[in-house]
């Protein structure tokens, strides 16, 4: 039997319909997915800018030091978050001294690792600005250069460890530093004694501690030029 051409009109109308209704879900259900995704790749990739040191619970802050986006800022941030904390932990009451101990013993060791590499990282990129900037310059310039950067990290160092800066003149700090390092091998046997102030010593310090636990983190290009600007520093220390 032959359909009427009404009836066959109404059927073509009605499986266009049904198609346009299976397109219409499936791009709904691709738009879901897609929007879905990029709200979830959001969420896992957004950069957490760092807490109020002094308004944040320890746990807190201490947990933003073991996260990737610490090491993230730039590396003024990075210092001045740690002198920041630094003046806290000075100024712990009990409880805090206790939420602070029990969420390091607390720490998976995923996180550590990451704590770790923060603080490594962070020691690295001041090296390596260090030495980039002083590599830029003439010959002529750059002992000066090691001068204005001994003596300002000397001046973090101390701001960090006792809260406040030394009111020495920054020809008396070079002065200090200079004889805490004396001729060849002398100068790492005083360190090893323990003699000489903790910033004294502390400056020199940092260069060792390149050697022993930040040169691996570096690219090749780093590592030509920190251990050449840590030669230099090391030889004026010596010399000058």
């Amino acid at each position: 039997m032959v359909e009427p051409l009404w009836l066959q009109s109404w059927r073509w109308r009605l499986e266009q319909m049904d198609l346009r209704r299976a397109a219409s879900a499936v791009a709904v259900l691709l738009l879901a997915l897609l929007l879905g995704g990029g709200a979830w790749w959001w969420i896992a990739s957004r950069f957490r800018p760092p807490p109020s040191i002094f308004d944040t619970p320890v746990d807190g802050v201490l947990g933003y030091l073991a996260l990737k986006d610490f090491s993230k800022l730039p590396l003024e941030e990075r210092i001045r978050f740690m002198t920041e904390f630094a003046d806290r932990f000075r100024g712990f009451d009990p409880s805090e001294s206790a939420a602070a101990a029990a969420f390091l013993a607390g720490l998976s060791q995923p996180a550590r690792e990451q704590l770790r590499e923060n603080v490594k990282g962070m020691m690295k990129d001041a090296l390596a600005q260090g030495a980039s900037e002083y590599m830029n310059l003439p010959p002529s310039k750059r002992g000066e250069y090691i001068d204005e950067w001994l003596v300002k990290w000397q001046r973090i160092l101390e701001r960090g460890v006792g809260g406040k800066e030394s009111k020495k003149t920054d020809e008396e700090r070079l002065s200090d530093m200079k004889r805490e390092g004396e001729r060849g091998e002398k100068q790492r046997e005083r360190f090893a004694r323990g003699s000489g102030s903790m910033t004294d010593r502390g400056v020199t310090r940092f260069m060792d501690v390149w050697e022993g636990e930040v040169q691996d983190s570096s690219t090749p290009r780093e590592q030509g030029q920190i251990t050449r600007f840590l030669d230099d520093v090391r030889t004026r220390l010596l010399t000058k």
